[in-house]
């Protein structure tokens, strides 16, 4: 009897010991770091948090990324302070929501095992993050937003075809504008289209660079996936409105504030796909530097239907216009965020 009460007890403190390794072991640190509130991001963060919920759920594991998410407002200094944060809390991963957080957190972790997986990262490539799309190379893999600007500029002749003169409205410190503004220019060039660039930093700067481009005529407006852009939208879309001005955009959120139209990913399943892709680094075998960037089909256009009305657009025309370069087109009217 007491060889029997003996093994009995020896067995359940074995289980006991590994059930507390396990769950030590499935314990996971994600470190989400967000550049700055905006739609397009909150967007993604929330999309990220609720998949890695409902992944925890499925695989049996937690996800602890309550305690370790931090938004740096778009302050540089801050941004480092929670790289160094991370650090000393030793996460199993960062989550890095845009360009510039991306670039902070790949250098934070540079002597370490901690993996980064970014979000909403325009040009991975040409930022210096990853060495290809296919084999980034180091330990950073994410997903990219990256933009058909061809495509945008085509709507804009597709609902004007007399279109002369295009704005160009952009942040030049946002990585994710350099690319698609050249290429902005490019297809102006070779389709005989005047424009007129306009910058700014700060919201202040935006509303400036907006009745400025109202004030040159500009026809139509084009803002890449630019952060700034996107957090001064509902302080300067009645001003295009009134004018007549549609603005056309890298993203469905610009549309929620008020823009006429945002053209892009779907920025929720962008979140998915990251939170799926930071669940499997953390739980399954995978090397990431060998694990490729993934990119999204861009053809969705997001129209504010109370824009298209306000600048003069027929809502079923646009619809018609808008056809051949749409896989989805989704109408809004203007809030502060997603619901």
């Amino acid at each position: 009897m007491k060889k029997k009460v003996f093994t009995s007890v020896a067995v359940m403190a074995a289980i006991t010991s590994a059930m507390a390794a396990t769950a030590m072991a499935e314990d996971y640190k994600v470190g989400i770091v967000q550049y700055v509130d905006d739609a397009s991001l909150n967007q993604i963060t929330e999309n990220i948090e609720k998949e890695l919920d409902a992944k925890a759920e499925e695989l049996g594991v937690t996800f602890n990324y309550a305690d370790y998410f931090s938004n740096a407002q778009a302050d540089s200094s801050v941004l480092n302070q929670i790289a160094s944060d991370l650090m000393a809390d030793q996460v199993d991963v960062v989550v890095a929501i845009a360009t510039p957080v991306a670039m902070v957190m790949q250098s934070a972790t540079e002597d370490t095992d901690i993996p980064v997986i970014f979000s909403a990262v325009s040009d991975p490539v040409g930022a210096g993050l990853v060495a290809s799309m296919d084999a980034p190379g180091g330990n950073i893999t994410g997903t990219s937003d990256a933009l058909d600007t061809a495509t945008i500029m085509k709507l804009m002749l597709a609902a004007n075809p007399d279109l002369k003169k295009v704005g160009l409205l952009y942040d030049t410190a946002q990585d994710s504008s350099q690319n698609a503004i050249q290429d902005a220019i490019a297809f102006c060039e070779e389709n005989g289209i005047e424009y007129e660039e306009k910058t700014g930093s700060t919201t202040d700067d935006v509303i400036l660079a907006a009745q400025s481009l109202i004030a040159d005529g500009v026809e139509a407006v084009f803002t890449p996936t630019d952060n700034t852009i996107m957090t001064a939208e509902l302080s300067i879309y009645e001003l295009l409105n009134d004018a007549g001005i549609p603005h056309y955009t890298g993203a469905d959120s610009f549309a929620l504030n008020g823009a006429f139209c945002g053209y892009g990913v779907d920025y929720a399943n962008l979140g998915v796909a990251t939170a799926d892709m930071v669940a499997e680094v953390l739980t399954g075998d995978v090397n990431v530097a060998e694990t490729p960037v993934q990119t999204f089909d861009n053809g969705i256009a997001t129209v504010n239907t109370e824009t298209c009305e306000a600048i003069g657009f027929d809502l079923d025309t646009i619809k018609e216009a808008f056809s051949d370069y749409c896989t989805d087109f989704v109408e809004i009217q203007t809030a502060e965020s997603f619901e």
